[in-house]
């Protein structure tokens, strides 16, 4: 069995920074690409940022220069750190990672979430 766990939500002021964390532990084998998404209420959820285990990385278009993504492969962590925050992101964060665990198939897991509230 795989789990990831987030941390690091909580409030801030606009323009504030946040940053959150994300652990993936279990019977590992191997983890693709892990992310970062959103959701806000009543809409869908919707991609912030992945990184590949090459390193490779992808931002959603609203958070370039605002947001980064990190990873530590050798932790099997991924970290996303929020600056300049907007009271439209106020959002759960999920982390996302693709793992190779039992039996070499790899599926897609999710983190149960972590809360972020911009006020303004």
């Amino acid at each position: 069995q795989v789990q990831l766990v987030e941390s690091g939500g909580g409030l801030v002021q606009a323009g504030g920074s946040l940053r959150l964390s994300c652990v993936a532990s279990g019977r590992i084998f191997g983890i693709n690409v892990m992310g970062w998404y959103r959701q806000i209420p009543g809409n869908e959820r919707e991609v912030v940022a992945t990184i590949t285990g090459g390193g490779r990385i992808n931002y959603a278009d609203s958070v370039k220069g605002r947001f980064t993504i990190s990873r530590d492969s050798a932790r099997n962590t991924v970290s996303l750190q929020m600056n300049s925050l907007k009271p439209e992101e106020t959002a759960v964060y999920y982390c996302n990672a693709d793992v190779t665990s039992t039996g070499w198939v790899m599926r897609t897991y999710w983190g149960q979430g972590t809360q972020v509230t911009v006020s303004s």
